[in-house]
């Protein structure tokens, strides 16, 4: 049987596969589950720009009501935001409706733990285990049903954002991507009043446009806007915010591995590198890892997912770590990936050492990376194809021993990615070519 969590939450398409029925029975399990025995207890919910995130929120809201505990309600948040003011208002849990960077139609429910953490697998196992008997917990009445509390808690996110850098940003020229998404009313407002001037695009959401045509993953928007506003240096968040692509003055791409490598390096300069190690996933580039070996820096490597990374930094004690994407955690400020606060310890990096972003990202030489998403109907079914454990030995042997092919499944989409990772690109996108022909002929959707 499929698992109701995948890597990041509940996802699905709204109103069909995420409908407000389920919406009401996760709301009424997540709350007796992480709430069980508390008196008076608080969950914190805070939701992206997209148009169903108002329709889930209504109907969790109401499942978390009818257990009897509150809710603070954030509004329009963004997922490390939720996972800060779960913390700082002393709340039970915290939960996030957002599909972080997919498509309009699509939602999602991620819960968190009143520690800001995401919760354990144990933990929601127990969640999805009782969704079946969702009607026999208990419905308290009159005075005990829970109550709704609106909670303007935005400003206190956006001043614990400034006070992790100890720099000013005067004189720097940013240009910020914020997706139609939950960064559009944080992120320009926090570079602004670090004194960078801010050239803030998709700050318009209308319920339909969070993430079409821009924001990380559209990384060539950002790009070009840089170039055309002559700025210093370009930032595209996510939907939800928890994730950021840095461009330099000349359109380069600085993605989280380059982060990470910067970050790393400054950190070790300063001491502050807790057991001189980082982590980071499997899709990392090979030239990340040769930086952080020349520098004498450890990397724990972690599958795909930012609740790995975050395993890997608690169990190694480590205060970095993050993952090719842009999720990069600070576990020296928060308890999960947050685009902003990576955005802004990035620049304040920048002012520090007096260096632009073309300088900082020669920490490393990436390698030539090809990858291919193949959507299919069972993403488990390529391991137990012959034919397509066939085409990968055919792909190993293409490359030759110089260089390296991962594949793997998608943590929140029915996709399978193709990846091959080597000096020549010709070569990588043949061999990612071939066997993303033979998976979808095999198992495609």
């Amino acid at each position: 049987m499929t698992r109701m969590f995948g890597t990041d939450g509940v996802r699905g398409i709204a109103n069909l596969e995420l409908t407000p029925e389920f919406a009401f029975r996760l709301g009424r399990v997540g709350a007796y589950v992480l709430t069980r025995g508390v008196p008076g207890a608080r969950i914190v919910v805070g939701k992206d720009t997209r148009i169903s995130s108002d329709m889930l929120e209504a109907s969790l809201v109401s499942g978390i009501l009818s257990v009897g505990v509150d809710v603070l309600q954030l509004g329009v948040v963004s997922t490390p935001g939720v996972a800060f003011l779960t913390k700082h208002l002393h709340a039970n849990a915290g939960v996030m409706i957002s599909a972080s960077h997919n498509p309009v139609e699509d939602n999602g429910i991620k819960f968190f733990g009143g520690d800001g953490f995401k919760l354990l697998d144990a933990v929601e196992d127990e969640i999805e285990a009782l969704m079946e008997q969702s009607e026999e917990l208990p419905r308290p009445i009159g005075v005990d049903v829970g109550r709704l509390y609106q909670e303007p808690a935005l400003e206190v996110y956006r001043r614990f954002l400034i006070g992790t850098v100890q720099n000013r940003f005067d004189g720097l020229h940013v240009v910020l991507d914020c997706a139609n998404g939950a960064s559009y009313h944080t992120a320009p407002e926090v570079f602004e009043r670090l004194g960078a001037k801010v050239t803030a695009l998709f700050t318009q959401p209308d319920g339909t446009n969070i993430n079409v045509g821009c924001g990380s993953t559209h990384p060539h928007v950002v790009q070009r806007a840089v170039l055309e506003y002559e700025a210093d240096l370009g930032l595209a968040f996510d939907g939800d915010a928890d994730r950021v692509i840095a461009v330099d003055a000349s359109g380069q791409m600085v993605d989280g591995d380059y982060i990470i490598a910067i970050c790393a390096e400054a950190l070790h300069a300063r001491g502050e590198l807790k057991n001189n190690a980082v982590a980071a996933t499997v899709m990392s580039n090979l030239g990340f890892m040769k930086a952080m070996e020349e520098r004498g820096i450890g990397v724990q490597t972690t599958a795909v997912g930012d609740r790995y990374v975050m395993e890997a930094m608690r169990e190694h004690s480590l205060v970095l770590g993050g993952e090719q994407s842009g999720h990069i955690i600070f576990l020296n400020h928060t308890t999960t990936g947050d685009g902003v606060l990576t955005a802004l310890q990035l620049v304040n990096i920048m002012v520090a050492q007096k260096k632009s972003l073309t300088e900082l990202r020669r920490v490393m030489n990436r390698y030539p990376q090809i990858l291919e998403n193949v959507r299919v109907n069972d993403k488990q079914a390529w391991r137990q194809s012959a034919r397509i454990q066939e085409a990968l030995e055919a792909g190993e042997a293409m490359l030759g021993g110089n260089g390296r092919l991962l594949v793997r499944e998608s943590g929140t989409e029915s996709l399978v990615r193709v990846m091959a990772e080597g000096p020549d690109e010709q070569v990588l996108q043949e061999c990612v070519h071939q066997i993303a022909v033979v998976i979808r002929e095999e198992i495609g959707a």
